[in-house]
């Protein structure tokens, strides 16, 4: 929370999980439940709040350093619902400069890459700061740093087991393993159709019938 009551939430992504839009969404509501005691029906007592999800992608393929998302109207082009809430999605291989400090680049790099040299080249104070105290926690054995949730990591690791297992299952009942991947989310349904080995409206078609 800064000086104004704003409160933001970080979360680093190293992979595309294929929910991000979403799963921003479903931290927003975690969030602004607990804003409120029990009762209080006074919303504007609700904190602006800030999800900002750091990916090591580009989600939505524009070469943007950063993606902001409000509530806009769509009759009125301009009008925004001012709820208070902002979604922001950053890419560390971003290459479009627009609307965005230098400093914020370097940093989106210095994530990318956290070491000695990239936080001296960056020239910032701040990402020098954040290198020092990268380097106090690696030196302290007794400190463990943990960058997701331990159900998701456990999710995560489960859905990298399938994903290994794939191939296997494609020789085994192509169809079922695509779509036992769809149903849980790992693929959507268009990635699980354009891995179907040149049988993409077969496999729709099944999915269709069979899974919806």
């Amino acid at each position: 929370m800064d000086e104004d009551g704003a409160i933001y939430n970080a979360e680093p992504q190293q992979q595309n999980s294929y929910n991000l839009p979403k799963r921003s969404r479903f931290y927003q509501g975690i969030l602004d439940s607990k804003l409120l005691d029990p009762g209080d029906i006074n919303y504007n007592r609700l904190n602006d709040v800030y999800i900002i999800v750091i990916m090591s992608f580009d989600l939505f393929r524009q070469g943007l350093y950063r993606y902001t998302f409000r509530m806009d109207c769509e009759e009125i082009p301009g009008l925004q619902l001012n709820d208070g809430a902002v979604r922001m999605f950053l890419n560390t291989t971003g290459v479009r400069q627009e609307g965005v400090s230098p400093e914020l680049i370097e940093l989106l790099h210095y994530f990318s890459k956290t070491t000695d040299e990239v936080a001296r080249q960056s020239g910032s104070s701040r990402i020098q700061r954040m290198q020092e105290i990268v380097n106090s926690i690696k030196a302290d054995e007794n400190v463990g740093v943990k960058y997701v949730q331990a159900w998701e990591e456990k999710k995560l690791e489960r859905q990298e087991g399938r994903k290994e297992g794939l191939q296997e299952g494609l020789e085994k009942g192509r169809f079922e393993a695509l779509g036992d991947l769809v149903a849980d989310g790992t693929l959507s349904l268009e990635a699980a159709a354009n891995r179907s080995k040149g049988k993409r409206e077969e496999f729709l078609n099944w999915y269709r019938t069979y899974k919806c």
